[in-house]
């Protein structure tokens, strides 16, 4: 009787933990899998928002492998293998009125300075960009004051250094569009017709300060829109994307100088208006 006794607790003893460890891990794996299961909706419902974003603003940045002149502009700032962004602000006190101070959104430090010019003379007009931590001159933008339309010769740390290339407002086109073209690439005039395929291309919205620069392939290397809630001051203020690999110096660059263009017209337009 008492073997007996004892083989019926120890029967007792091993349904009840076996039951409980069946019943413990079923449970478990279904809201395991329920879990993963909500966890792929949450990641694909994102990754749709995210490319209807991207399609929205002008498309995914792409990572660029190369650039279309050798070296780019700063050996220490201008390329990154992962994607930037940066602030750009317009300088509330400055004498000339295209001064702009840009920095790294992601740390808060500085980046680089764009400083404009105080007389609109021929050989005069420039924008001249410096890197922050040092003061290095990197880059210059030159107006080209006799041009069919707005006109930029690029040079590389200077006027008495290398011309890199081009940058001008397309005479026809149906949006808004500045092209940039690299020096010795061939071609002449005015229209387009016989000029060469720009290594890049600034479209989109101009008024509203959104646009988007793109390379020949009609990969997207950079972002740019503006930035209307920290306009407390009156100036012009932008968020710049930029893709890995992509001269950020470049891209920084341009937007300076498109934003000065189209900030001239509307004061011509204003004037004419009054």
């Amino acid at each position: 009787m008492r073997r007996l006794i004892q083989c019926g607790v120890t029967l007792s003893l091993w349904c009840v933990s076996h039951t409980n460890a069946f019943i413990s891990v079923k449970p478990h794996n279904a809201f395991s899998h329920r879990f993963a299961q909500r966890d792929s909706t949450f990641s694909l419902r994102m990754n749709f928002f995210e490319d209807l974003g991207d399609m929205m603003t002008g498309g995914k940045l792409i990572p660029q492998s190369s650039l279309p002149y050798q070296t780019p502009f700063s050996s220490t700032e201008s390329l990154a293998n992962e994607p930037r962004i940066f602030a750009v602000a317009e300088r509330l006190f400055t004498f000339t009125g295209e001064d702009f101070d840009v920095k790294n959104v992601a740390d808060g430090s500085d980046f680089i300075n764009v400083r404009g010019a105080m007389m609109h003379l021929p050989g005069k007009d420039k924008m001249r960009i410096y890197t922050s931590h040092d003061g290095e001159e990197v880059l210059v933008l030159d107006r080209v004051l006799i041009a069919a339309t707005p006109s930029y010769d690029i040079y590389r740390a200077g006027m008495g250094a290398e011309k890199i290339g081009w940058m001008e407002k397309k005479l026809v086109a149906l949006t808004d569009t500045f092209d940039v073209y690299m020096e010795g690439e061939g071609g002449f005039g005015v229209t387009g017709l016989f000029k060469p395929p720009p290594a890049y291309q600034i479209t989109g919205d101009f008024i509203d300060r959104n646009f988007v620069m793109k390379n020949d392939k009609g990969e997207t290397v950079a972002k740019i829109s503006e930035v209307d809630l920290i306009q407390f001051d009156g100036m012009n203020h932008y968020q710049v994307q930029v893709a890995p690999g992509m001269d950020a110096v470049l891209a920084l660059a341009c937007t300076c100088a498109i934003d000065e263009e189209f900030d001239e017209e509307h004061k011509a337009k204003r004037e004419r208006k009054g």
